[in-house]
């Protein structure tokens, strides 16, 4: 059986009831985690959200209008 558990102050804490005896010796399977690996800009939800605006040509442009020129 699998059996969900979380691992908390060097415990492994089952998060579903169990009907099984106390001290029952298991084994216990920790999956190795993937090496996070460098995403790019390119990778991100919002990374060419504004390709299709005429008045955005690039963003530290856009950005340094909004700070000149507030309220515009």
């Amino acid at each position: 059986m699998t059996i969900p558990a979380k691992y908390e102050n060097g415990v492994f804490r089952p998060l579903v009831e169990l009907k099984i005896e106390e001290g029952t010796v298991v084994e216990v399977y920790v999956p190795q985690r993937e090496e996070a690996k460098p995403r790019s800009i390119g990778d991100l939800g919002f990374a060419g959200m504004w390709a299709h605006r005429d008045d955005i040509a690039d963003g530290v442009t856009y950005v340094n209008s909004l700070r000149d020129k507030p309220g515009r």
